[in-house]
């Protein structure tokens, strides 16, 4: 568990929040200059919060009032920055090593690295030698050499082009089964957060304006705000039922709704959470007929969150949290309110995994 409740002076605003994280991946969200890598520094020793409590697993790190400040490296903290920071005269291999037991579990063995982060063909090169993407690997190698309690991800995607960044986005999805170690990811991109979070954290200005589950905090849409119009929507957990029905869809189970969507190449059983943007969703009295939309939904409108332009966002229970985005004209002549029976269609085109 990592406990942290600090504050701190900076340039343009004061740092100032109380967390506490559980094991698991949680993302730090936030538009650049929200605080999100000072949080992180903190956390690693790189930066001295001006007085509070950090502690990591029960251990007391940083406490102003009792003097207490260990320096990074009698932290059980593992760090990844954006750009890697390898040491330059070592080889892969060296800067594999270098990392030593800080944390109370156990060290991977290099091997086990090697094999985790395909990185056997790059052992003894030299990080000049490396693309942005191997660097990164190799440097999320050597954090989990520390056996950290608490692995700090800075944005380590950040200076890669898509090929690299979804090279190395695969290999962040396998730390998702890590259950015994709290890695805190930051981030500007909810793309990333989507498909590696368990838990959000939306940060703005130096202030924890939320924190909760993903599905709970995604599907809350007067926070879109801070979590981004574009990608403002619900996650909704489904399972696989059929893997192909015959014309390269995959049938999903949601809730006690059947969900239709191009093939994931998933087998049966497997569980998937599907990304629903809220301008995909609409909205209707009936069940519709004779249409070209697969997926209808039947729920009850929780709530009405009106907006100053013409548009509003619906909260609809359908067993899940969906939300749909329709314009106040729809609001009005449907009557949409709390208590309303509707049914959410969503076109299979527009759904896809975030997993």
């Amino acid at each position: 568990m990592l406990q942290f409740d600090a504050r701190r002076k900076l340039a343009e605003f004061e740092w100032q929040g109380r967390l506490e994280l559980q094991p698991g991946v949680t993302a730090l969200y936030g538009q650049s200059g929200a605080g999100k890598t000072s949080l992180v520094n903190m956390i690693a020793g790189l930066l001295t919060p001006d007085e509070g409590e950090i502690a990591i697993g029960g251990t007391c790190v940083f406490a102003s009032r009792k003097g207490v400040n260990l320096p990074p490296e009698q932290r059980p903290v593992g760090v990844v920055f954006q750009d890697g920071r390898l040491f330059p005269h070592l080889t892969v291999r060296g800067n594999l090593q270098y990392g030593r037991r800080r944390g109370k579990g156990s060290a991977p063995a290099l091997e086990e690295l090697v094999e985790l982060l395909e990185l056997e063909s790059l052992l003894d090169r030299r990080p000049m030698s490396l693309s942005g993407g191997e660097q990164q690997r190799v440097a999320i190698g050597r954090a989990l050499r520390t056996a950290p309690d608490v692995l700090l991800l800075d944005e380590p995607l950040a200076g890669l082009d898509g090929e690299r960044r979804g090279e190395v986005l695969g290999f962040l999805e396998r730390l998702k089964q890590d259950r015994d170690r709290v890695i805190v990811y930051v981030t500007h991109r909810m793309e990333e957060v989507v498909r590696l979070a368990d838990r959000l954290v939306l940060i703005d200005r130096g202030v924890v304006q939320s924190a909760g589950g993903l599905q709970d905090l995604l599907g809350r849409p007067e926070l879109q705000a801070l979590t981004g119009q574009r990608t403002a929507g619900a996650l909704l957990s489904c399972r696989i039922e059929q893997a192909d029905d015959g014309d390269g869809l995959s049938r999903l189970s949601c809730a006690g709704h059947s969900l239709f969507l191009a093939r994931l190449g998933l087998p049966p059983g497997a569980d998937v959470v599907l990304q629903v943007r809220a301008g995909d969703v609409s909205l209707s009295l009936e069940r519709p007929r004779r249409s070209s939309v697969l997926n209808v939904m039947r729920g009850t409108v929780e709530r009405v969150v009106q907006e100053d332009s013409a548009l509003a966002d619906v909260v609809v229970n359908v067993g899940q949290t969906l939300w749909a985005r329709v314009t106040r004209r729809s609001v009005r002549e449907l009557a949409l309110a709390p208590g309303v029976e509707v049914y959410a269609t969503i076109k299979a085109a527009s759904l896809y995994s975030a997993n």
